[in-house]
């Protein structure tokens, strides 16, 4: 495919898009909170939950604990 056949196609479907040089202009880098490995215990049934849900089931507890401290945060 030539550029020009490539953006005719980007512009034909709705749900694509070409991000300009605007939007790189205010674009900024974000870098992912590093973490901390560690030991934890828990239960079994909590573990084949998480497991039972995938690939990146260590990343989902993760955010599950992370919405819990954020709940607990005072508002």
């Amino acid at each position: 495919m030539t550029d020009a056949e490539i953006e005719a196609n980007v512009a034909s479907d709705p749900d694509a898009f070409i991000l300009g040089e605007a939007w790189f202009a205010q674009a900024r880098l974000v870098v992912p909170e590093r973490k901390q490995q560690l030991t934890l215990r828990l239960d079994t049934g909590i573990i084949a939950h998480f497991r039972a849900l995938g690939p990146r089931w260590q990343t989902r507890i993760n955010a599950v604990l992370k919405r819990y401290v954020e709940a607990q945060r005072p508002k």
